[in-house]
């Protein structure tokens, strides 16, 4: 039987979902896609994205309840413009809500926000994580008491003015031939809340194990990372951007290398597209969202859900994403 995809909050438009299973319920972290009267552009300055909403759910076909605004960007000491996608964490009872803003230079860093409860709401530290840059913060909790954040987005996302975690004089990319811009990943601190250490590059190999090129623009990483495993085996999903796959990759541990399996979700209506993938009462979930309700809006989009089912080997069935 065909599974479906539901729209989740069809009153507003959330959108670049990050949700994780806690006290028993499916807690997501949405971005929040606003009306800006901005001309739409690669900078994705039309995003006037200035506050987060946290919803639950008992059952994932359930009712959703929406807790209401938790974290603004007047909140924020150092605040620019912008909240884009966001992720939370737990540990030891308190929840870390990491967030990608731009300062008032306009250059994006990643926050931390703690809360007592998943729901928030979440009070802001005073400055960004050290040596933190780009956007789509996504953690995992490995299990063992080690957190680990990927995080990094193109062209608007700003990763392309890095080499090694320092800024260039302006930004690069590299040609086709070249291996392409990656992702990166860092472990957290015992505190969750500064980098225990310097963020490395996330390694996608091909089928022959070489890295994949940034001309091989239907597979290269571009951004909205994720990570979540599966019978013991570390699955990085991430969106293509510009040719809007949501793909994956497997590896033996959380710094990869990561060999590339294939399409978990081929385009949705509108540009972008971003995703989470939880384990929820037996059965696995893909979160998403598309631009369908608001007409093809690419900057007001709103939250789906559907089942995501493996294969014996452990790859993932593709999900057709205009259905």
């Amino acid at each position: 039987m065909k599974k479906e995809a539901r729209y989740l909050v069809p009153g507003d438009y959330m959108a670049d979902p990050a949700v994780h299973l806690f006290e028993g319920k499916l807690y997501i972290y949405p971005s929040h896609d606003w009306e800006s009267g901005i001309p739409e552009n690669d900078n994705g300055d039309h995003f006037n994205m200035k506050d987060y909403h946290v919803f639950s759910m008992e059952d994932a076909g359930g009712e959703v309840t929406d807790h209401g605004v938790v974290l603004r960007t007047e909140d924020i000491p150092w605040a620019g413009r912008q909240l884009w996608d966001c992720d939370v964490a737990r540990k030891d009872g308190k929840y870390y809500m990491y967030f990608p803003l731009k300062d008032r230079n306009d250059i994006f860093r990643i926050g931390v926000a703690v809360s007592e409860r998943p729901e928030g709401p979440f009070i802001p530290r005073e400055n960004p994580i050290k040596g933190s840059y780009s956007i789509d913060p996504a953690v995992l909790d490995d299990g063992d008491g080690n957190h680990y954040m990927y995080f990094g987005g193109l062209w608007g996302g700003q990763l392309q003015r890095y080499r090694d975690n320092k800024a260039l004089e302006s930004a690069a990319f590299p040609a086709d031939n070249e291996p392409a811009i990656p992702s990166r990943v860092v472990r957290l601190t015992a505190d969750m809340l500064e980098f225990a250490e310097e963020p490395q590059p996330v390694i996608i190999l091909d089928e022959n194990g070489s890295p994949l090129t940034a001309g091989d623009n239907s597979r290269r990483f571009f951004e909205a990372s994720w990570m979540h495993k599966y019978n013991g085996k570390y699955y990085f999903s991430y969106s293509t951007g510009d040719t809007h796959n949501i793909c994956y990759a497997i590896g033996d541990n959380p710094y990869g290398p990561f060999t590339y399996q294939g399409v978990i979700l081929t385009p949705v209506v509108g540009w972008t597209t971003h995703h989470a993938i939880v384990e929820y009462k037996g059965k696995w979930y893909l979160f998403h969202h598309d631009s369908v309700p608001s007409g093809g809006r690419t900057w007001l989009r709103s939250l789906k859900v559907i089942e995501l089912e493996y294969n014996p080997d452990g790859t993932i069935r593709t999900i057709e994403g205009q259905t």
